[in-house]
């Protein structure tokens, strides 16, 4: 089946509020499963599933100078790797414009949510601050990878610790067992446009077949911190509100099993 052949029966799907793998337009794949500290060298961790689609996160943390604007805060660096492994659309070699937007959307949830207090990073004002490197990597790539890179990274965060500092140096391999200053939950959700229909947590066959794509990142207020948009096609006013309807719920679900995980 050709990919307008396959569009076409999607769509007719939908019509009747069926999707090609028996889920409801609004459910979630199941199992959602998160691990975290599943790496024993990093700060941080986490392994994600969502369905078939997996992602880990590791997190190091190193200290330097702040940034000129931001002298009393710490520094936080985003980077996602779609590995060839995960599947055969990705190619080896430095991050293309696909990786970029997930970094892009993964940071941006986090940094405009103030999910981690950056001044608390700050050591020496002007002078020395904590550098978070957050690292994404695609185990298996079977749609909505912007929503496992973002929970993943959520997790590995709420769970990370500091390494041991000593005379304005990092050991690395030394942990202590102070946490990062984490003050929200930021959590993504992010809807698939496909003729009329939005659905939830598509699968790579349903994002072959879109028109747009809206992510959308909420902490636990229900208050957008994050939102991007994808694809060629528009999205009307009336259609945001039905959206955001369906992402509150969604993304209060999902928040559920990042607390539960890193307990």
């Amino acid at each position: 089946m050709n990919n307008l052949d396959m569009r076409e029966y999607i769509i007719n799907l939908l019509e009747h509020g069926h999707r090609i793998d028996g889920r409801k337009l609004d459910e979630l794949r199941k199992p959602i499963e998160i691990k975290v500290n599943v790496s024993k060298n990093a700060e941080g961790s986490s392994n994600v599933k969502i369905g078939s689609t997996e992602v880990m996160a590791g997190i190091k943390m190193a200290v330097g100078e702040p940034f000129a604007d931001s002298p009393d805060q710490g520094v936080l660096m985003v980077g996602v790797e779609l590995l060839p492994l995960s599947s055969p659309e990705f190619e080896s070699g430095p991050p293309d414009e696909w990786a970029t937007e997930m970094a892009r959307v993964v940071d941006r949830g986090i940094r405009e949510s103030k999910m981690i207090d950056m001044k608390k990073l700050c050591i020496r004002e002007g002078e020395l601050v904590w550098m978070i490197f957050l690292d994404l990597y695609t185990i298996n790539d079977d749609g909505n990878l912007i929503d496992a890179c973002a929970l993943a990274a959520i997790s590995a965060l709420k769970t990370a610790v500091f390494p041991v500092l000593e005379k304005d140096k990092v050991k690395f391999g030394e942990f202590t067992k102070n946490k990062l200053p984490i003050t929200k939950i930021p959590v993504t959700c992010t809807l698939t446009k496909i003729g009329p229909h939005f659905i939830v947590d598509a699968n790579t066959k349903e994002e072959k077949a879109s028109d747009a794509r809206i992510s959308i990142c909420l902490i636990e207020n229900n208050n957008i911190c994050a939102m991007q948009k994808g694809g060629g096609s528009g999205i009307e006013i009336d259609d945001l509100k039905k959206v955001f309807s369906i992402v509150k719920d969604k993304t209060k679900e999902l928040r559920s099993l990042v607390t539960t995980a890193a307990k």
